[in-house]
């Protein structure tokens, strides 16, 4: 899988998909919003994201963790959490 995250610092959403991301054992890469594209140019391209984490996979736009979420479990990359 081709894999582009958009992230924030000091994101506990970001963090949480970091967290998916290792349970799937997927690599991606990580574009942090104001040090490796400025927020007016991630606007600019994706202008209808309403939040962050922002997940491409194979040039699909996925969303957030909830949808990455689903996709990896939908999938079977991931299981989900035993009670």
């Amino acid at each position: 899988m081709d894999i582009t995250v958009y992230t924030l610092p000091n994101c506990s959403a970001c963090s949480h998909l970091k967290e998916l991301m290792d349970r799937a054992k997927q690599s991606y890469n990580k574009i942090e919003i104001g040090t490796d594209i400025s927020l007016e140019d991630f606007q600019k391209e994706y202008s209808d994201v309403g939040m962050l984490p922002y997940v491409i996979i194979d040039g699909e736009k996925i969303g957030g963790l909830v949808e990455v979420a689903k996709k990896f479990l939908t999938e079977g990359l991931v299981k989900p959490p035993q009670k």
